[in-house]
């Protein structure tokens, strides 16, 4: 994933997203990798409009979509959906309008971090909140990080 260049288009265009998932992990010390992007986005309908912007250059399509098949990106596409797993040219990026167990993007808000990466300052989940994330989505993968995560949560608070 060219994380750097998908949060140079995702800013330019001045998107509304938070960061969630392993690069959120990562961002808090985490030493797990991952190869995909998640992003919780606004649902407003101009966020809407300018995600499909950012993206369109990078070619987005569905993760193990037929080829053959065609796929419109557009707003619409993104109105309607809740969940879209996408490759794109800059790689895997997947695109949640909620957080397991914290909400939309706007509730999500209130357990979020600004932290800077690449240059640019981003939203991401804090701790707390990503943990309670990561329990809620209930995937193996997600059960497996929490012992780290919580470890770095205890690292962090204050005695």
């Amino acid at each position: 994933m060219n994380i750097r260049a998908a949060l140079q288009a995702l800013k330019e265009a001045g998107v509304e997203f938070l960061i969630i998932g392993g690069w959120s992990a990562i961002l808090h010390g985490s030493a797990h990798v991952t190869n995909d992007l998640d992003l919780c986005y606004s649902r407003r309908r101009e966020n809407l409009q300018k995600l499909v912007a950012a993206l369109a250059p990078f070619h987005p399509r569905p993760r193990g979509f037929p080829p053959e098949l065609p796929f419109l990106w557009d707003q619409a596409t993104l109105a309607n959906s809740t969940i879209l797993t996408l490759s794109t040219e800059l790689g895997m990026l997947d695109l949640i309008a909620e957080v397991p167990g914290v909400g939309t993007y706007e509730e999500a808000i209130a357990g979020c971090v600004e932290l800077e990466l690449f240059g640019h300052l981003v939203l991401t989940l804090d701790l707390p909140t990503l943990i309670v994330a990561k329990k809620a989505t209930g995937r193996p993968k997600d059960l497996l990080a929490l012992p780290e995560l919580e470890s770095l949560l205890e690292a962090t608070d204050d005695p």
